[in-house]
């Protein structure tokens, strides 16, 4: 069986979860398929982990359009390479149209993995403008054709469901991330983490993700002003999506770190050797997302061996266990697609009790860490993970 993945983040080019899904996905699946690895940016090594890949990059005469539309002219480079493929696996709106097409173009099934969904994420409009009409559009298109649709959580089914009523629930299937836990484990040396200012001898708070509205950074900052004195809070933050949010993170941390010390920013993507070993010192990492289909970053600092506060969303409460392998916070969201706190106060408050009650507790963040380790490693390995998707295959490819 030949399968051709589409993809906009691949290995050394990722920027997020459903970077690292599609990574970690081909290096098993390609044991088991003939796998064609088909990724948007600069050309890279052709094999990987026996994947044949290929790169395609922006067409030059696209260089000044609307990002949405530069997506669009990928695809449809990528297109016409896809012939010849049993079955076509796409990744995020970025890869879906190229899905889509060579569907129809060549007569083979279009299995989709939703990673996101444009309806809600709407703050996109601040950054794409135009664009985020278009990138939902394609979106919408490319769901209710697929002839397979894989959710990497329960609780994004619910949303694809709900947000795309014309799809067939028969069609939708939760596989869920996963984790190397050989390559993400608990790694007690220093040398790394005193390098980016950490000290070892305190307890510390971390945050790992982009510093986008999904990942509620700001509400992070403001519930951080409640914590004891001694307690580092970690930042390992991407880049803003638009100038308007950097600004208003910046002024938040400023003032945070105005009131107290132990405030680090560490804003360059950390090699990972040097985030598991953050990670693997963290007596608490934090989650405040109020969009997270799944939250890998979550299974990545279970892995490592960290006690997890969440906001209990989307697909979170399916990989964090309130009380054993960390602790959840409600929230109450409005229903506009944006995700906003029904009451950001009291998200705050809750979220910052959350922290409190971990960091306070040293030798049970550490029971919850451990906890955490053995629930990555015995549900989320990419072996099984893989066996399910190649079900999904069997199932749109029998006569």
């Amino acid at each position: 069986m030949r399968v051709d993945i589409v993809t906009k983040e691949f290995p050394p080019e990722i920027y997020g979860g459903a970077g690292v899904h599609v990574a970690e996905l081909s290096r098993v699946l390609a044991k088991h398929v003939d796998l064609q690895v088909r990724a948007f940016g600069a050309p890279r090594d052709a094999d990987f982990h026996g994947a044949t890949v290929t790169s395609y990059s922006t067409p030059d005469d696209l260089g000044a359009a609307n990002a949405a539309v530069q997506t669009l002219g990928v695809d449809l480079r990528i297109v016409p390479d896809i012939a010849g493929a049993d079955l076509v696996h796409s990744h995020t709106w970025y890869a879906n149209m190229a899905g889509h097409l060579a569907s129809l173009l060549h007569g083979i099934p279009h299995v989709l993995s939703a990673h996101s969904l444009e309806p809600l994420r709407p703050w996109k409009a601040e950054q794409l403008g135009g664009g985020y009409a278009l990138s939902s559009w394609v979106e919408k298109t490319a769901y209710e054709a697929a002839a397979a649709i894989i959710a990497v959580s329960d609780g994004m089914r619910k949303d694809i469901l709900r947000s795309y009523p014309n799809v067939d629930p028969a069609r939708v299937r939760v596989v869920h991330n996963g984790i190397d836990v050989d390559m993400w484990q608990p790694d007690e040396g220093e040398d790394a983490i005193r390098a980016v200012g950490i000290d070892p001898a305190k307890p510390s708070v971390v945050f790992v993700g982009r510093n986008t509205r999904q990942k509620g950074v700001p509400y992070l900052l403001k519930a951080a002003a409640s914590l004891p004195e001694d307690v580092q809070l970690v930042l390992c933050l991407g880049a803003a999506d638009t100038p308007e949010l950097a600004a208003e993170t910046a002024r938040l941390i400023e003032d945070l770190q105005g009131k107290r010390q132990g405030v680090l920013v560490i804003e360059r993507m950390l090699p990972r050797h040097e985030l598991i070993q953050v990670l693997s010192h963290a007596t608490a990492f934090a989650c405040p997302s109020i969009y997270e289909p799944l939250g890998i970053v979550n299974l990545e600092a279970m892995a490592c061996g960290a006690a997890v506060v969440a906001s209990a969303t989307g697909g979170i409460p399916e990989v964090v266990q309130h009380g054993e392998t960390g602790l959840l916070v409600e929230l109450e969201q409005v229903t506009d697609g944006t995700g906003t706190p029904l009451d950001p106060e009291k998200f705050v408050a809750d979220f910052a009790a959350a922290l409190n009650e971990v960091v306070s507790d040293p030798a049970r963040a550490k029971v919850m860490g451990a906890a955490g380790r053995v629930r990555a490693e015995e549900h989320f390995s990419w072996e099984s993970i893989t066996e399910t998707t190649l079900e999904v295959y069997r199932s749109v490819l029998a006569p």
